[in-house]
């Protein structure tokens, strides 16, 4: 099993638009940076990650599932891109800042830290551990 983060602005797709699809989840699309793009190609149904107000918020709310994985993303006209498909898990106790992560010691080789643009990154399991415990969760899935 691998562990994701996924960046969203808010008010254009925040968490609580991610709660409403439901179980069935819904398509991460959008996303136009070969690297991203890459690491939706990795991702495996089962899969982890954070989901992650971007912008203002700037912090870890909730965790997906990979429900569905890469398949070519209709929104590109290039038909270079790809998505997958995401299902809310659960929000999560007690939001953890970008400011936090960055202080927290043994995330300090984050993506989120190191490259923070990026919209979709892969987390390693020690991060996700430390982050999960941050966020006041007392089994991390």
């Amino acid at each position: 099993m691998a562990y994701w983060l996924f960046k969203s602005e808010p008010n254009t797709w925040g968490w609580n638009d991610q709660v409403k699809e439901g179980d069935k989840g819904a398509e991460w699309d959008g996303v136009r940076n070969h690297q991203a793009n890459n690491f939706m190609k990795e991702m495996k149904v089962g899969d982890f990650g954070f989901f992650y107000h971007s912008v203002n918020e700037k912090q870890v709310v909730g965790i997906v599932r990979i429900v569905r994985e890469h398949y070519p993303d209709d929104t590109d006209a290039s038909g270079r891109f790809g998505m997958v498909d995401v299902a809310a898990v659960d929000p999560v106790p007690t939001p953890v800042t970008l400011a936090q992560i960055k202080v927290e010691p043994g995330l300090e080789d984050m993506i989120l830290v190191k490259n923070s643009r990026l919209s979709v990154q892969p987390v390693t399991n020690k991060e996700w551990k430390i982050v999960c415990r941050m966020a006041g969760l007392k089994k991390a899935p």
